[in-house]
């Protein structure tokens, strides 16, 4: 999925972000952004916020939905460029059209995951292709590579098969990393976690996680209450290291993610669809895309092949801000 903001920011920012009862918690607040511009589909953003940018290694999450898309286009995303970073593709309920400059041609159904690594550079669409149902509803998230290997060779996966478990009143995916001993075939660069959580109606649950991770609660359909705060869908509850249980009780049957790693330690510049970690690197990647999003070959290779089966206009990079970008570290005062 793409940024598709005329002006990004260096940080995409939360309107609201709030201290909760609880130590070592914060309640992320999302901003709604229209996927494709002011008459198409709308995201709710809750990561980066204002003070925290990062949970583990995870850097970006959009929630939308769900979404009638049966009288208009749905998502309709263009091919767009990405470098330094993981897109995490997870639905609900839905259908999504992957296709990238790889030659990847792979629709998305709930409860199963498209992952594609850009590392040094790679181009793709997300479309919602004829004939699929009449509701979208689901998340994109990023994770950020780090350094040893963000300048790797791009590819990409697609698993259907993922480990599941249940716990009382839960059941729970494995989307990437291991969790209560279950550990998802999804390849990962960090110690991380991310995982989806079917709450029961009036149910509480208690699942263990690791010590030393950060975590963040994302519900998708309806609040839950947990750690002393109301969190409710596209809002992100963060809880810090320290913890070995997150708990929380639903009132409604609901669609939870549950994210983490361990802290990450590398400052960011997040600027578009770009995680890089300085001004300049973020101007090349902004010159390449733009000197190949039409698909002719100008200096012997690509470093974003065409996304030539989607057959669309690429988009075209915004401008960059007049101040120099900063890299950012996880949350604000780190």
């Amino acid at each position: 999925m793409s940024n598709v903001e005329p002006h990004p920011v260096e940080q995409r920012v939360c309107e609201a972000d709030r201290t909760g009862p609880e130590p070592d918690t914060e309640l992320l607040e999302p901003r709604e952004v229209p996927l494709g511009g002011p008459r198409a589909m709308l995201v709710n953003r809750a990561l980066p916020g204002k003070n925290r940018r990062m949970v583990g290694a995870w850097c970006f999450a959009d929630v939308y939905g769900p979404a009638d898309v049966s009288a208009g286009p749905g998502m309709q995303v263009p091919p767009h460029p990405h470098i330094g970073l993981q897109t995490v593709s997870w639905l609900v309920q839905g259908t999504v059209h992957h296709l990238d400059g790889l030659g990847s041609d792979q629709l998305v159904r709930p409860g199963q995951l498209n992952l594609m690594t850009a590392g040094n550079g790679i181009a793709h669409s997300e479309r919602t292709p004829d004939g699929a149902p009449d509701l979208l509803q689901g998340a994109q998230l990023w994770v950020a590579l780090p350094e040893d290997d963000r300048a790797g060779a791009a590819h990409f996966e697609h698993h259907a098969d993922l480990p599941r478990f249940t716990v009382p009143g839960a059941q729970v995916t494995v989307i990437m990393g291991e969790l209560h001993g279950h550990r998802s075939p999804a390849r990962t660069y960090t110690p991380l976690v991310g995982a989806e959580i079917v709450v029961e109606a009036g149910r509480s649950v208690s699942l263990p996680v690791r010590p030393g991770y950060e975590h963040g609660l994302l519900p998708l359909d309806a609040p839950v209450h947990g750690h002393g705060h109301r969190v409710v869908p596209g809002s992100l509850l963060y809880l810090g290291t320290g913890r070995d249980r997150v708990e929380f009780h639903a009132a409604e049957r609901t669609h939870l993610l549950l994210i983490g790693g361990e802290p990450f330690t590398e400052d960011l510049v997040m600027w578009w669809n770009f995680v890089g970690r300085d001004h300049d690197e973020i101007v090349r990647a902004r010159a390449d895309w733009e000197a190949q999003r039409d698909g002719r070959d100008r200096d012997g290779g690509f470093r974003f092949d065409p996304v030539r089966a989607d057959g669309g206009a690429a988009l075209p990079a915004p401008e960059l801000p007049n101040a120099r970008l900063r890299p950012r570290p996880r949350h604000r005062g780190a």
